[in-house]
């Protein structure tokens, strides 16, 4: 076993990117200046690359970069395992594990630029009705007809967990003439931020925002949180778009507010169940818009990237960045 403060790691990547991610390692090791490859100085052995966690010898991994899913498979047998650097932002296949004697750290800090991107192409759309315009291009007989927009500008924009990914939104609401309004558990003031509520208060942050994008991790008191109240306080012309994940939102009290046009549109990237079952009603939705888990998906180059970074703190025996309470859940 690699004793923290060593010298060396020796890493096992488990990831459906395994061989990606490798390869993203080896180019910035080589290129990295703490990485000389002279006598004491750091290095990095990838010892076990797979995409398959029945390809892991468990027991002697000592350091993973891992996808929480794949690592949740093999964790209870990782008996010598000190640190996880997960691949993902949010890390439910781990934290709800009964493993806890080990380091887990997140990927964060490289979703903001992305989320940005997806948040805002959907409101854009929204606002300027883009749909109408080319149903009126596409129809059996053009119509030339000035569809009914509502402009972001003046509006609120109510951003549900105000992490670092939420609060990179921000400015961009900003930029776009909007004000923000969020939602955490603390319910404390964020840079920004108009007002910050508290879930206590969900049916007045739904009531005092125009548009909603939810972006909570997935722990137990988040379950279910955006339900019939918060649903039912939305505005006619709303937006709501879930990039956080599934577990946040009743399926049922969403599509009893749509059904009765409580509130405009839904755009769902993250479900209970994925990939999303056929048969389900949002599939078919005329109000919904499914985008199969791809808001802010990470890439090899920023997973090296962040485990770079750790990894030096590991080798020195500093505190380690985006690291997870077990406790907590986040």
């Amino acid at each position: 076993m690699i004793a923290r403060g060593s010298t060396t790691i020796e890493l096992t990547i488990l990831s459906d990117e395994a061989n990606e991610i490798a390869d993203a390692l080896r180019q910035k090791i080589a290129n990295h200046s703490a990485f000389t490859g002279f006598e004491g100085q750091p290095t990095i052995e990838l010892v076990q690359v797979a995409s398959r966690p029945e390809d892991i010898n468990a027991e002697s991994v000592t350091v993973m970069l891992a996808d929480p899913d794949l690592a949740s498979v093999i964790i209870s047998r990782c008996s010598s395992l000190t640190w996880c650097q997960s691949t993902w932002a949010g890390n439910a296949p781990l934290l709800n594990s009964n493993k806890t004697d080990y380091i887990l750290t997140g990927l964060k800090g490289i979703f903001g630029k992305l989320m940005r991107e997806y948040v805002f192409a959907y409101l854009l759309s929204h606002a300027r009705n883009v749909k109408a315009f080319e149903r009126n291009q596409r129809g059996s007989q053009p119509k030339w007809e000035a569809a009914k927009r509502l402009p972001l500008h003046g509006q609120t924009l109510g951003i549900v967990g105000l992490g670092s990914i939420g609060q990179a939104l921000i400015p961009v609401a900003h930029a776009f003439g909007m004000n923000v309004v969020g939602l955490t558990r603390s319910g404390k003031e964020v840079e920004g931020a108009k007002a910050v509520f508290t879930p206590d208060n969900i049916s007045t942050f739904a009531d005092a925002s125009d548009h909603v994008v939810n972006l909570m991790p997935d722990t137990p008191s988040t379950q279910n949180m955006l339900s019939y109240d918060f649903f039912n306080a939305l505005k006619p012309h709303s937006l709501f778009l879930n990039a956080g994940r599934g577990s946040a939102v009743n399926d049922d009290a969403l599509l009893q507010a749509l059904n009765g046009g409580v509130f405009a549109h839904a755009v769902l990237d993250v479900f209970r169940q994925e990939p999303l079952d056929k048969a389900h009603p949002f599939w078919h939705h005329p109000n919904i818009s499914v985008t199969a888990h791809t808001a802010a998906e990470s890439q090899p180059s920023d997973v090296a990237d962040v485990f770079l970074e750790n990894a030096l703190r590991y080798i020195n025996g500093e505190s380690l960045i985006y690291q997870f309470d077990f406790k907590k859940g986040y």
